[in-house]
């Protein structure tokens, strides 16, 4: 028997067998469906019979069931959805809170779950005092009608032009969206109260020469406010960076406040030179003191020394002079002539009956020794 044979007596029925062909089947469907032609109608040219009244409930069921399919496609196609790997994702189930998902590929109910994507990695900045003309350009910024928010008083009654930026990024992204109506503005009244309390509680000089210093003190104040309004970190924020951009004082003063700054350079290069010599001169004369101080503490133990010397040799002689004293007499006479004789000229003998000098020794003072006359 063959294939013919044992195929059904109503043909065998075409099967599309590319995705053109599936396409170009559903079409002639959807129009064979919205036709108002039968399958059994004559071919065209034959005399068509009177058509029956359309009824209306017909022509809004098919209405009704192109809609139910439109929103099956766009239910199923609504119910996979995308995290960037930057992004976290928040699931509202029926207005609550469902669950939170990473980056990837997920699913969620459609009609029912509605997806809101938050961006946990970008580093969101406020500006306060001026605003940045073009974001990608440094220094380019404009800081007109900005008076109100960078004019601020000093302890010391000063008013100072302060400028600077604070930077977060979101920590919580479910609390970031839901929990405060307005993040944004929140961050922006909390970083001005705080900045304006710190910068009031400062000297005016104090604010100038640390800058570093106030915004870590701004950091810290605006997280502990933010943690403090917002217990359990409820703002879903993290405070990064808080940047002093420009402090100086306002535009009317600004001569005024460089004269003073002048006068206050040439005070310090004063208070420099004075240290200087200060440094020169005072250790040199501390040096020289301790040196005349040293000295005489070495002279007055020479002195000491050599009287104790003497008195020493004294006494040995007086004990020698006490066991002998013409011999003793005789030889400090001796050594006292030995030490006088080399440095005398002339010696003259003197002697009550000689009238006229008679010298005994000519004998010329070059050869050393002294011209003895008699007198």
């Amino acid at each position: 028997m063959s294939n013919q044979d044992q195929q059904p007596p109503w043909g065998k029925k075409n099967k599309p067998q590319t995705p053109e062909e599936m396409v170009a089947q559903l079409i002639n469907k959807l129009q064979d469906f919205f036709s108002e032609k039968k399958p059994g109608d004559p071919p065209p040219g034959g005399q068509e019979p009177p058509k029956p009244p359309a009824s209306p409930f017909a022509a809004i069921g098919k209405v009704l069931a192109v809609l139910v399919l439109l929103l099956v496609v766009q239910g199923v196609y609504s119910s996979f959805f995308k995290i960037a790997p930057s992004e976290v994702g928040v699931i509202l189930r029926l207005g609550k809170y469902s669950r939170t998902t990473s980056s990837g590929l997920h699913f969620k109910i459609p009609y029912i779950d509605h997806l809101y994507k938050v961006d946990v990695e970008k580093i969101r900045k406020e500006e306060f005092g001026f605003r940045s003309r073009f974001p990608s350009v440094q220094k380019s910024f404009d800081r007109r009608r900005y008076d109100m928010e960078s004019l601020m008083l000093t302890a010391d009654k000063n008013v100072i032009n302060v400028a600077w930026i604070v930077q977060y990024r979101v920590e919580d992204a479910y609390s970031f969206l839901f929990k405060i109506r307005d993040v944004r503005q929140a961050i922006r009244d909390i970083s001005e109260s705080v900045t304006r309390r710190i910068v009031g509680n400062m000297d005016f000089d104090y604010v100038l020469s640390n800058r570093d210093l106030l915004a870590a003190s701004v950091k810290q104040e605006l997280q502990s406010e933010l943690n403090g309004l917002f217990p359990e970190n409820l703002s879903g924020v993290d405070i990064g960076t808080v940047q002093f951009q420009d402090i100086n004082p306002p535009d009317p003063v600004k001569p005024a406040f460089n004269e003073v700054n002048e006068a206050d350079q040439d005070m310090k290069r004063l208070v420099n030179e004075a240290q200087e010599t200060y440094n020169r001169v005072i250790p040199k004369a501390k040096g020289n003191a301790k040196k005349i101080i040293e000295e005489a503490y070495g002279y007055k133990s020479q002195r000491i020394n050599n009287a104790r010397g003497e008195t020493t040799r004294f006494l040995d002689i007086l004990g020698q002079y006490k066991n002998a004293p013409e011999v003793t007499r005789k030889r400090m006479y001796l050594e006292t002539m030995q030490k006088i004789l080399p440095s005398v000229e002339s010696i003259y003998v003197l002697d009550k009956n000689q009238q006229a000098p008679l010298p005994f020794l000519n004998i010329s003072s070059k050869n050393g020794l002294p011209a003895i006359q008699s007198k």
